[in-house]
């Protein structure tokens, strides 16, 4: 049997047809992009409204304080020096001032074992309970 014979223009649109056009995919990703851009912030902020002023606090705001042990046991407030005497007298006012007070301890890997556990006896004594430790995450592999 003979094989039948095919126009020019079936041949041409054989060879297109087989291509994956990606343009229109790609523009449509983008209005959707667009969109979330859009509409993202308006899902973080919630109903608008105007809360009214007053002269007393009913939340009272997270107090963060930062202590720094360094390889050779100094102890910081930030970038202060303290002893432990007087951190411990600091301690017990941030804690009178706001029950809900955070303490936050970074420790230097090579600082002795025992000047850390010390500080965090001064944080436990004076009636914080909580106490977190700054560390680095280890790079990915």
């Amino acid at each position: 049997m003979p094989t039948p014979i095919r126009p020019d223009s079936e041949q041409r649109l054989g060879g297109a047809l087989s291509e994956i056009n990606v343009i229109p995919f790609v523009d449509v990703m983008l209005v959707l992009l667009v969109i979330f851009l859009v509409t993202a912030p308006m899902l973080l902020t919630g109903i608008d409204v105007r809360v009214p002023r007053t002269e007393t606090r009913t939340v009272q705001p997270e107090e963060r304080l930062v202590l720094t042990v360094t390889r050779d046991g100094a102890v910081f407030v930030g970038e202060q020096p303290i002893t432990l005497a007087r951190l411990e007298r600091l301690l017990a006012g941030l804690r009178q001032r706001n029950a809900k007070a955070a303490v936050f301890l970074r420790a230097d890997e090579r600082a002795a074992y025992g000047a850390v556990v010390k500080v965090m006896d001064v944080v436990k004594k004076a009636g914080i309970d909580r106490l977190g430790m700054v560390t680095e995450p280890l790079p990915a592999s």
